[in-house]
């Protein structure tokens, strides 16, 4: 009996209202939409079974994955032998005056609704944003001019200990798609995020007028982990791929979107490693023509 089948068999005894799946298909959980099994997985729908899953993990010496809607993830094609939880349970949002709390599984575009429903303004940019919370705050997501640092208040998370850590947003240390979250093991668990009064008829115009922008703009027809690239300073990575003449080429199912370039999508039956293959050749062909260096934006889990 592996480590893993132990944690199954000891998450089933002592959290019975915990869904856990085995060898559960990847391609189900992340936008891109491929990625091979992960060997367990949990799908907590509060907060102490998730509490709980992690802690009895860890105490197994075990180390778990965690993933919100997977909308900035690549999984290897032969998938993950690791315990994978997955977030999207913990998706409650409350308001209270001017400052609105989520749970980390909770949707952006459920956040954005919510608080234009009480006239609440500065979430508008993350209406389109296809994650959730936990991982939207993890990388400092943004879009629009907008980023999460100007609108998180305070953050409660789960440390490398499984201990409770209310942290401010100066803690968070927020930069360009980056947090302190990014490279540590806490689990973020909630969010407060500090919005504005503001006029509800000129809030939902604003969310109308940046997702007609990104229907018009972005292949959302296909599925994708959106931007692929980190934006490099003092450039656009989709200027850059553009410029190489990249727009359209494909490898396997994987291909640069000839709608924008900083997209690359899955046509269909791409593979991870269609997708890896094809980025590599962007990045090389982009330091080659310009001398500038892409960084991933999307995580890539083996």
């Amino acid at each position: 009996m592996t480590k893993l089948d132990t944690l199954y068999e000891t998450l089933r005894e002592r959290l019975p209202e915990l869904e856990l799946l085995r060898d559960e298909p990847m391609s189900r959980h992340i936008t891109f939409r491929v990625g091979g099994p992960a060997s367990l997985m949990a799908l907590p729908k509060k907060e102490f079974d998730l509490v709980e899953a992690v802690r009895i993990a860890r105490s197994m010496e075990i180390e778990p994955i965690f993933v919100g809607n997977g909308s900035n993830l690549l999984v290897d094609d032969k998938g993950l032998d690791a315990f994978v939880v997955k977030t999207g349970g913990l998706s409650y949002v409350r308001v209270e005056g001017e400052t609105v709390t989520a749970g980390c599984g909770a949707l952006l575009a459920s956040i954005a609704n919510e608080a234009a429903k009480r006239s609440l303004t500065g979430f508008e940019f993350a209406h389109g944003i296809p994650g959730t919370l936990g991982g939207a705050v993890s990388m400092n997501a943004g879009a629009y001019g907008g980023e999460m640092v100007q609108v998180v208040a305070s953050v409660l998370a789960l440390d490398e200990n499984s201990q409770f850590r209310e942290m401010t947003a100066e803690e968070c240390e927020f930069t360009y798609r980056h947090s302190f979250f990014s490279d540590s093991k806490y689990l973020i668990l909630a969010a407060t995020l500090q919005l504005q009064k503001g006029d509800a008829g000129a809030i939902r115009s604003r969310m109308a007028e940046l997702m007609a922008k990104r229907k018009e703009k972005q292949p959302l027809e296909y599925p994708s982990a959106g931007s692929t690239f980190k934006r490099p300073e003092g450039h656009f990575a989709a200027a850059l791929i553009d410029k190489c003449n990249l727009k359209g080429l494909a490898i396997g199912g994987a291909q640069v979107s000839p709608k924008h370039a900083g997209f690359v999508v899955n046509t269909g039956m791409a593979t991870c490693k269609d997708v890896l293959d094809l980025m590599g050749v962007v990045q090389d062909c982009v330091y080659r023509v310009t001398g500038v260096k892409l960084e991933p934006e999307v995580k890539y889990l083996k």
